[in-house]
């Protein structure tokens, strides 16, 4: 569903305060001392291509010390292949000779120092080669048409992105170099659950305006993966352009921190608006073996880690599938599932997968409504008994009260979430509309496909309530993926309750009801075709 009218969006509001006491720091000026130190720390910098005013640039990560070498992507190369830029898509490696003579590579990294400021060092920088992740590529292969939303690039510039897409640029710095420098610390992305906390590094627009932008940090959580040792995975931290080529660190960030992914792209095709596309590191070193032997042998795995910590109730989502549309749904007992009534089209019988948690085969089950609300109801919901139990169930427990602020996750196959399974995204529960609640509004990034899918409190995994819709402001076309809106759980407990004792469907008849506060808050909603 979709905002009617103008543009449906919030602003955010901030404050600030001064102490009386001058001697004693402010929590947030701690956070900002903390926040410059650990900047100092990050292997990231900014990576410039060719002389002028205007340099091509990204960002990139400082892999190693001894010797010096940076990692960055190799679509700022692009224009100065000297075979053309369709070199990408013909070659599954590339010498440095592709390049012109002379080629002028710059790098720009903070330089801690000891009770001051970071300093910003320049370094130059030569091209070694250029490596294509294979991984990488066949996993984005396997999502193309999920991934472009009709699967076909629309034009030449795009068709060149793509085909860069799996190509990364090593660069080598002998002022980098370290006396016993050895590899910056990495982690292997095999070892990640959907949902854990992941950390972008990278420098928004590149080259301008570094004393501002330099190893900008942006938290989020991992929210899909897919491909040979998790190869290819998809982020919902903020990435703005630029920040191709930094890292993402396991997060919470420790003091040394550990890279797991280089930034392939700041945001998806069509269907991922909000979500940043990562290249495993521990695939781009597999596929560099050759190169890097030039200069000694690359590092070895690391050995595994005991594996991050994730979204532990990814076994509550379903996808839900009804004639050509498609959607998601809630577990809500071993044979009944919530979902929205948008997601179904008449006359379709609903077919139901399963993922179980943790990989593995998905099941599919037939199933059928047991209840819908009424197109004149302020609530988007449905009810669906599948035909079997589903395996492994384990009942979600609703939560009874709401906290404005509190850390939210959203399941759902919005995204890739219908090609590799379920997707999650984190926020917070930003809004709490009426009283008792008649709607949820949280930050998640949420996307087509979403729809009916859990939203679950990140410290205890309650069920919130289900997704029904984000926001869309039709005078311009844009639709807002961070602002979404949900049915509260407290309106399904006393209905699903009901249900379970009696096994009669008119249980959830009151969901047709509502109040003219629910009918106002949800009509802002309702006037249009869902874009969910």
């Amino acid at each position: 569903m979709v905002a009617g009218g103008g543009a449906a969006h919030h602003a955010g509001s901030s404050s600030s305060s001064s102490s009386s006491r001058p001697w004693r720091a402010s929590p947030v000026l701690h956070r900002l001392r903390r926040a410059a130190a650990m900047s100092a720390e990050l292997p990231c910098c900014v990576v410039s291509v060719g002389d002028g005013a205007e340099p091509c640039s990204c960002s990139g990560v400082i892999l190693c010390r001894g010797p010096g070498l940076v990692l960055c992507h190799a679509a700022v190369f692009s224009p100065f292949l000297q075979p053309g830029p369709e070199a990408w898509s013909r070659h599954q490696a590339l010498p440095a000779s592709v390049l012109p003579p002379g080629l002028r590579v710059r790098l720009l990294h903070a330089a801690p120092q000891l009770g001051a400021t970071p300093a910003l060092q320049e370094h130059e920088a030569q091209p070694l080669g250029f490596a294509r992740c294979e991984a990488f590529a066949r996993a984005l292969a396997g999502l193309a048409a999920n991934w472009c939303g009709n699967g076909e690039p629309e034009g030449e510039l795009e068709q060149e992105a793509a085909a860069a897409l799996p190509w990364f640029a090593w660069l080598r710095a002998p002022s980098l170099d370290v006396p016993g420098g050895g590899w910056t610390p990495w982690a292997s992305a095999g070892d990640l659950r959907k949902g854990a906390a992941l950390l972008a590094c990278g420098s928004p627009f590149g080259a301008l305006c570094p004393d501002l932008f330099l190893n900008t940090l942006s938290g989020g959580v991992l929210s899909n993966a897919a491909g040979e040792g998790n190869a290819l995975l998809l982020t919902d931290a903020r990435c703005l352009p630029g920040t191709q080529g930094g890292a993402v660190l396991l997060g919470p960030a420790a003091s040394r921190p550990r890279v797991v992914a280089v930034i392939a792209a700041a945001s998806c095709g069509a269907g991922g608006r909000g979500l940043a596309l990562l290249c495993s590191l521990h695939a781009v070193l597999r596929s560099s073996r050759g190169l890097l032997r030039q200069l000694g042998e690359p590092p070895a795995p690391p050995a595994p880690l005991a594996a991050v910590p994730g979204a532990a109730a990814l076994c509550c989502v379903a996808l839900v599938e009804s004639g050509g549309a498609w959607g998601s749904g809630t577990l809500l007992a071993p044979r009944l599932l919530l979902t929205c009534r948008h997601v179904l089209q008449a006359g379709a019988t609903p077919r139901v997968t399963l993922w179980p948690h943790g990989g593995g085969r998905a099941t599919v089950l037939q199933a059928r409504v047991l209840f819908a609300t009424a197109e004149a109801s302020p609530f988007d919901v449905a009810v669906l008994e599948l035909q079997e139990r589903a395996p492994g169930f384990q009942p979600p427990r609703l939560a009874s009260a709401f906290q404005p602020g509190e850390a939210v996750l959203a399941l759902g196959f919005g995204a890739l979430g219908r090609a590799c399974g379920p997707s999650v995204t984190g926020g917070v529960l930003s809004a709490v509309v009426g009283a008792p609640p008649v709607m949820l509004q949280s930050t998640c990034a949420v996307h087509p496909g979403s729809s009916g899918g859990p939203l679950l409190a990140a410290s205890d995994g309650r069920l919130l309530g289900i997704v029904a819709s984000n926001a869309r402001d039709n005078a311009a076309g844009a639709t807002y993926p961070h602002l979404n809106f949900c049915v509260p759980a407290t309106l399904l407990q006393p209905p699903l309750a009901c249900y379970l004792r009696t096994r009669d469907p008119a249980a959830f008849a009151p969901l047709d009801a509502g109040d003219e506060g629910a009918r106002a808050a949800w009509s802002k909603q309702q006037q249009h075709p869902s874009k969910l």
